[in-house]
């Protein structure tokens, strides 16, 4: 019977963690890096884990990346079969017992930090995250999908609209305001371009 890690690497090969509340002074001390991080947002289609099934994001969901040949957390050591931030490893990885999943059952879903809790005190930046929220919102897409299931044309036209903004207000806080292009997929999502599939909508690049 398993008692304790063998340090196998299962779960951390399946892809990092969702941040919580607890967690918020390793973010803001930087330990983990914001271009490492990735943002689910509110309506979004994501995976939940526990129940095994396709769900729509209740709130933002800050996970951390993966490794771009793979599903591996960006911080798991492969090699060593070991993460590299053990130290100062979230909540989640922290309570995770995979032979035992009462604990990250119980903590799963709740008190999930917001990119709001990190960056509402700056403003400039956190006024452009939710002017592009507005936006882009997965309400609003899915509302102009049944639009167009409808027949009605004009509707293409805005889901177009939105997907240029998103594409663009990223190059330009890249530019102008000077933040690393990595850090934009904590601060506005995924890019749509690559989630709108999700919500059964093709697009042609």
């Amino acid at each position: 019977m398993i008692t304790k890690c063998a340090r196998c690497g299962i779960c951390c090969n399946k892809g990092g963690p969702a941040f919580h509340v607890e967690d918020k002074p390793i973010l803001e001390k930087g330990v983990i890096p914001l271009k490492f991080l990735f943002t689910m947002r509110k309506g979004e289609p994501v995976n939940d884990n526990l129940q095994d099934r396709i769900i729509s994001a209740d709130s933002d969901i800050i996970k951390i990346k993966s490794r771009k040949d793979s599903t591996a957390c960006i911080f798991f050591d492969a090699a060593e079969n070991r993460c590299r931030i053990y130290q100062n490893r979230p909540l989640e990885c922290k309570v995770l017992k995979c032979w035992d999943i009462r604990e990250i059952k119980e903590v799963y879903s709740k008190n999930r930090i917001t990119r709001k809790d990190l960056l509402s005190e700056v403003e400039p930046l956190w006024d452009l995250v939710e002017t592009h929220h507005r936006f882009c919102s997965y309400d609003k897409i899915r509302s102009l999908s049944d639009d167009i299931n409808a027949g009605e044309k004009n509707a293409i036209e805005q889901i177009n609209e939105i997907i240029g903004y998103d594409t663009h207000i990223r190059g330009l806080v890249a530019e102008k305001v000077g933040v690393e292009p990595e850090i934009t997929d904590f601060l506005f999502g995924r890019p749509l371009l690559k989630t709108i599939g999700m919500l059964g909508i093709k697009i042609k690049e």
